[in-house]
């Protein structure tokens, strides 16, 4: 189920969208990125007053909803790629937080995000709605048990870290250089205890004096972004040797993929 423009318009890039349902009070914007679809092969409907407030999820609905294809795919797809850096979910409940996390991954240029059996399914429409379309730009694996998944993700050869609000190596200290795969837990408890076996080591942001935890999809992002920092600049530590020239280097470089 996708809702509003935005993400429509990343679900027709991505060749996704099977029916577009029209609100009459859709703009030119809508009305326009459904003709795109119309000729993209799509089904194009129009709604009488009232039917998208009563299917959609959201209080204010938007004036055009979708139907895409599931752009999910199995785990054993991700043994065939060079992969880099994936997130894991593991327990990961809260449906927004699981859409930031699939911005931050999308933008970072993660290679894919993996929802284990007990997170949120990243094709929820609150999720969805949440990525502004970016679970459409970056592969998505939905369920495995958690302790299985992390079973596969070594056998591909990267090292297993899990997130910890306090404990773990300083993530600025962790080598992103080498294919990694970050497991993100429970918004509350943390990565479950029973899959430390499964770990190579934990990292941790700092945080000031105070401070509990951080919000799973802000943590997720400010590791994603270390990783890609570390990579344009292409040194290991880079980040301990002095954080502006690093920015300034990294400034002049080519982010992955472009």
């Amino acid at each position: 189920m996708v809702e509003g423009a935005k993400v429509l318009a990343e679900a027709l890039s991505a060749g996704a969208v099977e029916s577009v349902y029209l609100d009459p009070a859709a703009g030119a914007e809508e009305r326009d990125l459904a003709q795109r679809c119309l000729d993209s092969g799509a089904r194009v409907f129009e709604l009488e007053a009232g039917v998208a407030a009563r299917v959609s999820g959201t209080v204010t609905p938007q004036p055009v909803l979708a139907v895409a294809a599931d752009p999910s795919v199995p785990l054993t797809a991700l043994g065939e790629a060079d992969l880099r850096l994936v997130l894991v979910c593991a327990d990961v409940r809260d449906p927004g937080n699981a859409g930031t996390l699939l911005r931050s991954a999308a933008a970072a240029g993660a290679d894919a995000v993996i929802a284990c059996d007990g997170s949120v399914d990243l094709l929820n429409p609150k999720t969805v709605r949440a990525s502004a379309g970016a679970v459409f730009r970056v592969p998505v694996v939905n369920g495995g048990d958690p302790a299985e998944v992390l079973d596969s993700l070594g056998s591909f050869g990267l090292t297993r870290l899990g997130t910890a609000a306090r404990g773990g190596t300083d993530y600025l200290e962790a080598d992103w250089d080498e294919p990694v795969a970050v497991v993100l837990g429970n918004e509350a408890r943390g990565v479950p205890a029973e899959l430390g076996t499964r770990l190579e080591g934990t990292v941790t942001i700092p945080m000031a004096a105070g401070s509990e935890s951080l919000n799973v999809g802000v943590a997720a992002a400010v590791i994603c972004f270390e990783a890609l920092r570390r990579r344009r600049v292409g040194s290991p530590g880079s980040a301990r040797r002095g954080g502006r020239e690093g920015g300034s280097r990294g400034a002049g470089g080519t982010l992955p993929g472009s």
